[in-house]
């Protein structure tokens, strides 16, 4: 009787071993598993949340290269002043070096008779003097560009009226018709632009709280578990936003390496756009989407984990 209690009792520990054995097996198997989704989720939510961020540095990179489109395009329209031609080319200078001091002149181009005569032999083929007797019937002109804040038709009609000041100018020329479009135009840009802006922000952010809020979703009896022993809000809302802070971070950087690619790209295909872009617009872009990644993601962690710590046990289940 005695031997069989003791057999009884050598299988009940070893079967007792066995099964702690096979309980820290499945938990370190559990634990495995469970570091390998939580690595999963932070991969998915800084991808995701890169994704994000690069439409919204589109949305800040188009909005300060749009003031430097319209600066670009309003200073390549050309104001022709004709001179007569009695007018001699020193004298045409002399006026060109006045011209240069005006605030509203950005560039001045002479073109003399005798470059105007070769230009026009160049594009006809035949020499237009030949028709004249030999004397050349094209007269001196001095192009202008103004700069862009006085590229409108307002500004042109008194700039016109000075211009008609000068001695020996004839006529002063400029697209009137052109000068409306492209201020017109460039007003419509303008006001799509910051509805683009106004819509993708709104879109951005809900797509990265939606993306934060997954990731707490999967921790949520944690965060009730930690309320209960006794931990503060603010203790229990630390580590999450540490976490979503450095998500943020890292996905910036991601959208910014991607922005940058995409800029190489379009200077390959266009160098000239270097003229509308520079290194300012680049700078702040990068600076926005940095920031918009790290303050973007602390506040939707925040509201995310408040959002938990507010509920109940039972509703977490039904969520």
């Amino acid at each position: 009787m005695h031997v069989n209690h003791l057999f009884l009792s050598n299988i009940l520990i070893n079967f007792v071993s066995k099964c702690k054995i096979l309980t820290t097996a499945m938990g370190k198997k559990r634990n495995k598993v469970s570091r390998h989704t939580g690595r999963l989720q932070a991969v998915t939510l800084c991808i995701s949340t890169a994704m994000v961020l690069v439409l919204l540095g589109l949305v800040v990179f188009s909005t300060l290269t749009g003031r430097n489109l319209s600066s670009y395009v309003k200073e390549n329209l050309v104001v022709t002043m004709m001179l007569e031609q009695d007018m001699s080319d020193n004298e045409a200078m002399t006026m060109c070096s006045h011209l240069k001091q005006q605030p509203y002149i950005k560039q001045v181009h002479f073109i003399s008779k005798h470059a105007a005569l070769a230009d026009a032999t160049r594009q006809m083929g035949a020499d237009p003097s030949e028709f004249t007797d030999g004397i050349n019937p094209f007269p001196s002109s001095v192009e202008l560009t103004l700069r862009s804040d006085y590229a409108n038709n307002d500004s042109l009609k008194w700039i016109s009226a000075q211009l008609k000041r000068y001695p020996k100018v004839s006529e002063i020329n400029y697209q009137k018709d052109l000068v409306d479009a492209v201020n017109r135009n460039l007003t419509k840009i303008g006001i799509i632009l910051l509805v683009i802006a106004a819509l993708l922000t709104f879109v951005s952010f809900s797509l990265i709280n939606n993306t934060v809020k997954l990731g707490i979703y999967a921790r949520r009896f944690s965060i009730h578990t930690m309320k209960l022993v006794g931990a503060s809000w603010g203790f229990i809302r630390g580590p999450f936003i540490r976490r979503a802070v450095l998500t943020g971070l890292l996905a910036a950087l991601l959208a910014i390496i991607v922005l940058g690619g995409c800029m190489y790209a379009l200077y390959r295909y266009e160098p000239e756009i270097l003229n509308i872009v520079t290194w300012r617009e680049m700078t702040i872009t990068a600076v926005s989407v940095v920031a918009f990644g790290i303050i973007i993601t602390a506040i939707c962690a925040s509201i995310s984990v408040n959002r938990f710590l507010k509920m109940k046990a039972g509703e977490l289940y039904k969520i």
